[in-house]
């Protein structure tokens, strides 16, 4: 199987969109602070490399299904900065036109179905969307994206099968930061490597690096390949690690400063500015204009999402049914 190749543009791209999600990211927790954003909100700070790894090993047309932590990869999926922050203030401006807030980012126009805010519920949604690509004949291959905390769900052990029985274009993938919602996994799990859970169905499955984009482009792009391929799933665990809680409202206590300083060590862009700076692939004048452009991009996101309208009162009438002159919705 033929690796894809990894190139000066590659790692570039990949420093503009990590620093992209980063900037949105730090952003939007300074904007909860100040209640400009409401509800749950949970940050993708320090996990950057899963979605630069997968936006280089896929196409656009390949679909995307993840759980409440759904900002990176919203973004790198290619909804815009704007529609995003708007999201996030509730406004109608926002990618699910304000109905969603952060845990339901949704973009059919970018392959992008969620954004799921029950635990583990979008696994089986994910094998149902490869199912579809394959029913229809394409070779569009579901990336579906969980937790650490959503592996103890018993709908993984059903999905995991009948996406084995049926060689479903899918590749499951478990961003394992250690701690789900602020348990370690080795206080939940009698099973600490999360990949062996797909060996169990016979399913290829393995440990990524989730701190190096390299690495979880390699493996992403190699189980891709084989799904398109018609071989079926794969289970790739991918560990990588939040800087912040698990959510705006969780501060963090059960782990150590030392160990959050040390994984900053590893901190993904930081690797890939160096390995930048080292192929002579960019200057440092050449990286802070890239960076100024990415400030730029979340000012304008901010102030389209402040000035943008909050959704009618109708709209809690509309999108819900297929079905446009359904008889039973009232006004």
């Amino acid at each position: 199987m033929a690796k894809a190749k990894i190139t000066k543009d590659t790692y570039l791209q990949w420093y503009e969109l990590m620093v992209l999600l980063r900037k949105f990211e730090e952003r939007a927790g300074m904007l909860y602070g100040q209640q400009k954003i409401r509800g749950f909100c949970h940050l993708y700070i320090g996990q950057e490399a899963i979605a630069a790894g997968l936006i280089s090993a896929t196409k656009k047309q390949d679909p995307v299904i993840t759980a409440y932590r759904d900002h990176g990869l919203a973004l790198a999926k290619g909804i815009e900065a704007k529609a995003a922050m708007a999201e996030l203030y509730g406004k109608a401006t926002g990618c699910s036109q304000g109905k969603g807030g952060s845990m339901h980012f949704f973009s059919k126009e970018h392959f992008f179905f969620g954004g799921h805010g029950i635990v583990g519920g979008q696994i089986a949604l994910g094998a149902g969307i490869a199912f579809a690509e394959q029913y229809k004949g394409t070779d569009n291959v579901c990336v579906c994206f969980m937790g650490d905390g959503a592996v103890r769900q018993g709908g993984l052990h059903e999905t995991f099968n009948m996406a084995m029985l049926w060689k479903l274009p899918v590749v499951f993938i478990c961003e394992n930061n250690f701690y789900a919602m602020g348990t370690a996994v080795s206080r939940s799990s009698n099973v600490t490597d999360i990949y062996k859970l797909g060996l169990a169905y016979d399913m290829p499955s393995k440990q990524v690096n989730g701190m190096k984009c390299e690495d979880v482009h390699e493996s992403i792009d190699e189980a891709v390949q084989r799904a398109r391929k018609g071989d079926g799933p794969t289970f790739l665990e991918i560990r990588s690690y939040r800087y912040k809680g698990h959510s705006m409202s969780d501060p963090a206590k059960y782990r150590s400063k030392e160990e959050v300083e040390e994984y900053k060590k590893q901190d993904p862009i930081e690797v890939v500015k160096a390995t930048i700076l080292a192929k002579k692939y960019a200057n440092e004048k050449q990286l802070e204009q890239i960076d100024e452009k990415i400030k730029d991009i979340v000012d304008e996101a901010v102030n389209f999402a402040e000035e943008s309208p909050y959704p009618d009162a109708a709209e809690l009438y509309t999108h819900i049914y297929q079905q446009e002159d359904y008889p039973f919705l009232k006004d």
